[in-house]
């Protein structure tokens, strides 16, 4: 199994667990804007790393991952539906496919 799809699935094992014991079962506890507010600083710091500490971007990119993992399934969504939304946008251009996009 892949990596990604284990996470996935631990992530889902999680959701229910005690928060006091499971960071991923106190994530779901605090909610989606506490979630979303983790990606966005999970992004900040990857960006950072890119710029400033390239040593440090795989790890960041990791917990960027992670955290938008918790978020999707936060949604209800998973790997399953980000990997549909790339298929369907598989060989079209990244200029058409925005501009396809409703306002």
């Amino acid at each position: 199994m892949d990596p990604l799809d284990r996470l996935e699935a631990t992530i889902a094992r999680r959701r229910g667990a005690d928060a006091g014991t499971s960071d991923v079962a106190s994530l779901f506890a605090k909610g989606r804007p506490k979630i979303a507010q983790k990606v966005g600083e999970e992004a900040t710091e990857t960006v950072i790393a890119a710029l400033a500490e390239p040593e440090k971007l795989v790890s960041e990119a990791a917990d960027l991952v992670f955290h938008l993992m918790v978020l999707l399934a936060d949604a209800g969504l998973g790997l399953a539906d980000v990997r549909a939304e790339l298929a369907r946008r598989e060989g079209v251009s990244g200029h058409d496919e925005k501009a396809a996009r409703p306002s």
